[in-house]
């Protein structure tokens, strides 16, 4: 196995990777290997699906089936080899269909990669065998790394892509330009490209599409639950029977909360799941009762002290441990070997679990933290902010989003909230919030110092909100008192920044280190041509950008 696309990426003898049996993340070498098939078969699939929809003819089934595929391969998502094997499998019988498709409407087949016509062994060991044609390091010595690295940042920008988009097809939003785009960026990388030029023009060709992505996605959410609100949210138990929903698909909670419904379960959520509380919809539940816990990286102490079930809904699961693991289930793209799965949403044993536990025997004080400011909420007070920005009560902007994570180094963004002055207000969105989310940052211009803008799948509000503060001042988004402060961890962030490099935007600090595949020559790249600063000390990057904007 070869696998460096997140921030655990190991680090021995100077070489990043994790290249041993496991993975950091928990991933086996013979699940690795399996992923790396899969995409290799998605490269070819890809091809197959950019030729026939120029011809008209476009197969949606093949388009669903590789949202869900790249979404399987994200960091902390899916552990269960015998998912991977049967994806695999799928995945041919689809590329045969797509190839035969083709040729039935005359549609040209040459110049096609080997990826069209691999055949994948029909037993693990075979598949284990041709696990090295589909390496993300394969053609390193042709190439060299900084064509590597390239073609990694696609890829995995592509992954977060995939996700995003998928997180909005079960809700029923899509749109072919997206089928296409992913089609398009997998048909790219089929061809091994080695041209840096084109390489980077393709990197924010998938900036642009991810944009595209998330605007779907937040009309996905807002269309099916509401526009989000500001909600007071409960972080302390309540006594009674309960369920633990963590991940990041709103659809799943909503199911969940029917399914529940009169049963005297409470329900909480956790990690990337808390932003839910503010869409009408699902706060319009009583048995939505609050956030237990906090980021993903904290689950298995977390999972074993709550007293119910847990359904994972997304990414972020980690190995689970004896205390929970037979109280612990999967939906949707989610895997681990052992652990039962939720088919066609039927919470059935769920609830049964939840209602055999004790649950909590007692409340515990109340406390409480708020989330809801999306853009609708925001730029409602928008009159307000920009009066405030103008008389010089409020100075500067700071968003600090992003993900959470296990790794030295994030108590930069609690000291970079901690630190900033008193007339700067704080926007977050991510899990990355809770370095700091529960703290007191009191007020600025009458309204809260910290605004809880949503999950990283909320990305377009935020964007939104400052396109919508350029335009009422009239300047553009670099020229706003604002700083974006990046935690990056896996791939959807990788798409996210994408997508601010090619929306142009400028200066936003990277940490709190910096991803494997970006060599010392693609980390130039991006420091010289879009900006990109590597954090530093909270304290200097705080003088930074208020000095940058006095200048």
């Amino acid at each position: 196995m070869f696998c460096f696309q997140c921030e655990q990426t190991a680090h021995v003898n100077g070489q990043a990777g994790c290249a041993s049996t496991k993975g950091v993340c928990g991933k086996d070498e013979t699940t690795a290997d399996l992923q790396d098939l899969l995409i290799y078969q998605l490269k070819g699939i890809g091809q197959l699906s950019e030729r026939l929809r120029a011809l008209g003819k476009p197969d949606q089934a093949a388009d669903s089936f590789t949202l869900y595929a790249l979404f399987t391969t994200l960091t902390n998502v899916n552990f269960n080899r015998a998912v991977f094997t049967g994806l695999i499998a799928e995945a041919a019988r689809i590329r045969d269909r797509l190839r035969d498709a083709l040729a039935a409407a005359g549609g040209d087949v040459s110049g096609l990669s080997a990826a069209v016509s691999f055949q994948p062994a029909t037993d693990l060991p075979g598949l284990l065998a041709q696990a090295n044609i589909a390496s993300v390091r394969a053609g390193l010595d042709l190439v060299g790394e900084d064509v590597i690295g390239l073609r990694a940042l696609i890829l995995y920008g592509l992954k977060g892509v995939a996700a995003y988009a998928h997180h909005a097809e079960v809700l029923g939003e899509a749109r072919d330009e997206i089928y296409a785009g992913v089609a398009h960026a997998l048909a790219f990388l089929a061809t091994d490209p080695d041209d840096i030029n084109a390489l980077l023009a393709e990197a924010l060709a998938l900036g642009r599409l991810n944009f595209t992505v998330m605007e779907v996605l937040d009309a996905a959410n807002t269309g099916r639950f509401g526009a989000p609100v500001p909600t007071q949210v409960l972080t302390t138990p309540v006594a009674g029977k309960a369920i633990l929903v963590s991940g990041h698909d709103l659809r799943d909670l909503h199911n969940i909360l029917e399914a529940t419904k009169d049963k005297g379960i409470n329900v909480y959520t956790h990690g990337e799941m808390l932003p839910a509380h503010g869409y009408p919809k699902l706060h319009a539940y009583p048995h939505l009762v609050g956030n237990y816990g906090t980021a993903w990286q904290n689950q298995q102490q977390e999972f074993a002290a709550f007293p119910g079930p847990i359904v994972m809904t997304s990414n972020c699961l980690i190995e689970p441990q004896p205390a929970y693991r037979n109280r612990i289930f999967t939906a949707g793209p989610v895997g681990w070997p052992g652990i039962r799965h939720i088919q066609n949403d039927d919470y059935a044993q769920v609830i049964q679990a939840a209602q055999a536990m004790p649950g909590f025997a007692e409340a515990a004080p109340a406390k409480t933290i708020q989330v809801g400011f999306a853009r609708e909420t925001v730029l409602g007070a928008a009159e307000t902010v920009i009066n405030a920005v103008k008389s010089g009560d409020i100075r500067h902007f700071f968003l600090i989003g992003g993900c959470d994570g296990a790794a030295p180094g994030r108590n930069y963004y609690t000291d970079f909230a901690d630190h900033a002055p008193k007339d700067t207000m704080l926007l977050t969105l991510g899990c990355g919030k809770y370095r700091f989310n529960m703290h007191d940052h009191g007020e600025v211009a009458g309204l809260p110092r910290l605004l809880d803008v949503g999950q990283c799948n909320d990305t377009y509000s935020a964007i939104q909100i400052a396109t919508a503060l350029a335009n009422a001042f009239g300047c553009g988004v670099n020229d706003l008192p604002l700083t974006l402060v990046v935690s990056w961890f896996e791939q959807k962030a990788a798409a996210v920044l994408l997508t601010l490099l090619a929306l142009g935007v400028r200066n936003v600090r990277l940490g709190p280190s910096l991803p494997a595949f970006l060599t010392p020559t693609l980390l130039n790249v991006l420091v010289e041509k879009f900006g990109v600063q590597p954090i530093t000390t909270a304290e200097a990057d705080i003088q930074a950008a208020l000095t940058r904007q006095a200048a």
